[in-house]
């Protein structure tokens, strides 16, 4: 039997898992269960099939319970529930639709891959923090719902046709950030649940201790009245999801005024995850596996939207300094204003001059954010793995002329996940990733020249810093990643120093 390679992809989408196949109604029986899929074409697709048991609010996961009778596996189960967004902007990430486009590609080139793309609970029911939700071993549980999935899938995924040890770890945006976490916890998912990964506008984000959660924790205690009861933890286990699920969404998202000083993440535990991931990086102390890691040029402006109001120099620097950098220095903050200027020429969209000036500080905003959180991460991330491990990245450059967006955040999902599988050129990128899944490598090997065009991609070493960079239009060329060097190693420096940096304490 030939086993396929496995790419398991963090995303809000119920579990997926298909294969190329040509029977009908296929099924599959595990030892908790026996599964109907269902054909697509050249795939199969078994969707919704539970890598845990249900379990209620703040509880660890568990193995799936037995089922009886054979389940019907040909339609998504429900997401995990979710915090309501801020009424900014859409955001999708890859459905159904894409991911069977790019598993099409992979057998149309011989290279066929296996996807899985497990639920994780996530806000306040995946990542809520507190000494009491310490106390009860019950931190980070997106990320425990995480490595459950990789589990499941060593145990399960030959069933399917698939090889335990060819494991590749990917995601898109908060997707990419689980992944650079498990690439730096010590305590988390080694090197035997996975061999690769794959990471898309997201790295290794920085991580603030369990208490730096205290005080949502105790305002969603007191919004759900909670306060006198003798085991708080409980009390908002309890509460009804309606009410509890209405607390929640009284939080900051992602597209709220605090944007990137995100509320819901991963925190220091002192269990899965030591200590901030950006130390860890720092000592080197992460897995040694090839890794894919990339940007797109634009990061950071989907996520200035919600702060249209900062118009002035003076309320950029205040915003800087209590949305980011509340601990830091007159001399500090004035440092990243000064390198980060009232220039639209320098801000993001970069390259466009004084064009998409949605504000006189929007670009200025926009610049700062998406450095300071993702692509100065990135560099930060690649430049240590380098000197240590095989990497590659790139950089997308992709629908620049997006009024206001430019190459905004996971723009180039359109990469990795193409609309016409069919088309050589448009699945270049896509190409790659199923080469990277199948061989580690994003370069087609010698052999298999002939069978489809490919694009050279250079390993990012630390004398070269080689990105593949993807821009308008259909072109692909090596770029260097020289840019904003000294503004992003000053951020990455406040990281580092212990500055509360993106809400984060070391």
């Amino acid at each position: 039997m030939i086993l396929a390679t496995v790419l398991l992809i963090y995303s809000l989408l119920g579990l997926s898992l298909s294969t190329a196949a040509a029977t009908l109604g296929p099924t599959v029986s595990l030892d908790y269960g026996t599964f109907l899929g269902v054909n697509d074409g050249n795939l199969t697709k078994f969707l919704g099939v539970p890598f845990s048991a249900p379990t209620a609010r703040f509880e660890l996961p568990r193995a799936p319970a037995p089922l009886k009778g054979l389940q019907n596996a040909t339609v998504f189960g429900p997401a995990c529930i979710q915090q309501a967004l801020s009424n900014t902007l859409p955001f999708t990430y890859p459905g159904p639709t894409s991911t069977s486009e790019a598993l099409e590609r992979s057998i149309l080139i011989g290279e066929p891959v296996i996807i899985v793309a497990p639920n994780y609970r996530v806000s306040a029911f995946g990542f809520l923090a507190s000494k009491e939700v310490a106390e009860a071993g019950l931190t980070n549980l997106g990320l425990r719902d995480q490595i459950a999935a990789l589990e499941w899938v060593q145990k399960h995924i030959s069933a399917f046709g698939g090889d335990p040890d060819r494991v590749v770890l990917g995601g898109l945006s908060a997707g990419a950030f689980s992944t650079g976490v498990h690439l730096v916890s010590n305590n988390g998912p080694g090197s035997d649940l996975f061999r690769g990964a794959f990471m898309a506008s997201g790295s290794a984000i920085a991580s603030p201790p369990v208490a730096d959660g205290q005080s949502t924790y105790d305002q969603l205690v007191a919004a759900n009245n909670c306060t006198n009861a003798r085991d708080t933890l409980d009390c908002l286990r309890k509460t009804p999801l309606d009410d509890f699920l209405a607390t929640v969404n009284q939080t900051p998202d992602i597209f709220s005024y605090r944007a990137l000083s995100l509320v819901w993440r991963p925190r220091v535990d002192g269990d899965l995850i030591p200590k901030n991931p950006v130390d860890m990086v720092q000592d080197g102390a992460f897995l040694r596996v090839p890794v894919m890691v990339g940007n797109c040029d634009d990061e950071g402006t989907l996520f200035a939207y919600p702060s249209v109001n900062i118009t002035t120099d003076s309320k950029f620097v205040s915003y800087v300094h209590s949305n980011y950098l509340p601990t830091g220095t007159p001399a500090q903050i004035a440092r990243v204003a000064e390198l980060y200027p009232q220039d639209p020429a320098q801000g993001s969209p970069f390259g466009t001059e004084s064009a998409n000036q949605l504000t006189p500080e929007f670009k200025r905003v926009a610049a700062f954010e998406g450095d300071l959180v993702l692509t100065g991460l990135r560099r930060f991330f690649i430049q240590h793995a380098s000197k240590r491990q095989n990497t590659w990245s790139w950089l997308s450059k992709r629908g620049k002329s997006t009024p206001y967006l430019g190459a905004y955040h996971t723009s180039d999902m359109a990469l990795w996940f193409p609309a016409n599988a069919t088309d050589a050129e448009e699945s270049a990128a896509v190409d790659a990733l199923i080469n990277f899944i199948n061989t580690l490598d994003p370069n087609v090997s010698a052999a298999r020249q002939a069978l489809k065009p490919a694009i050279f991609w250079p390993k990012y070493q630390a004398n070269s810093r080689d990105l593949l960079t993807f821009s308008d239009p259909a072109v692909v060329n090596v770029t260097a990643d020289d840019f904003r060097v000294e503004e992003m190693q000053y951020l990455i420096s406040l990281h580092l120093d212990g500055i509360t940096v993106n809400g984060l304490l070391k």
